[in-house]
């Protein structure tokens, strides 16, 4: 049997640590080794599970469908937090295997989609708390923003041109 895995995290940073994706690596590589199944490509995404612009998904799902493989990815919630994303990729063409649930069947990843979703609502609501109580404690929200300070700076610069 044929796969393509497909990786996701969150944050850059997760993507440098290497740590997520090496969890989902093992997993998948596990679960090849279980199943005597071939691994034909990997994709790897940085991007947040609410978000449902994923142009590696796509690649991959688009490989899918080119060579007959299956999609496979280490946990149902890589491939996403949203309801409606997650059964839209159950409804297409494309068969996937999420390893911590193998034998999931269509009924079992709807329940799991709706899960993933109200997850994701839960996450949202206590990073907006946490921020809520940073903020109340005094703390300064927000980052540099390299590009920003470009565009300040060059405006500036043109101010003072024109002032001089």
């Amino acid at each position: 049997m044929k796969f393509i895995a497909y990786y996701r995290v969150s944050t850059v940073k997760q993507g440098q640590s290497g740590l997520g994706l090496e969890a989902q690596q093992n997993a998948v590589a596990e679960y090849l080794k279980a199943h005597t199944g071939k691994l034909v490509t990997e994709y790897t995404e940085i991007q947040s599970g609410s978000k449902d612009n994923r142009p590696e998904l796509q690649a991959a799902l688009r490989q899918c469908r080119l060579t007959g493989a299956t999609l496979l990815i280490a946990k149902l919630d890589r491939l996403s937090r949203n309801r409606s994303f997650l059964m839209s990729v159950q409804d297409s063409s494309v068969k996937f295997v999420a390893v911590d649930m193998p034998e999931a069947n269509h009924f079992t990843v709807g329940l799991m989609a709706c899960l993933a979703d109200y997850e994701r609502e839960l996450i949202s609501e206590r990073t907006k708390a946490a921020l809520q109580a940073a903020k109340a404690r005094g703390v300064k929200l927000g980052g540099a923003r390299p590009e920003a300070e470009v565009r300040h700076a060059a405006v500036k610069a043109t101010a003072d041109a024109n002032a001089g």
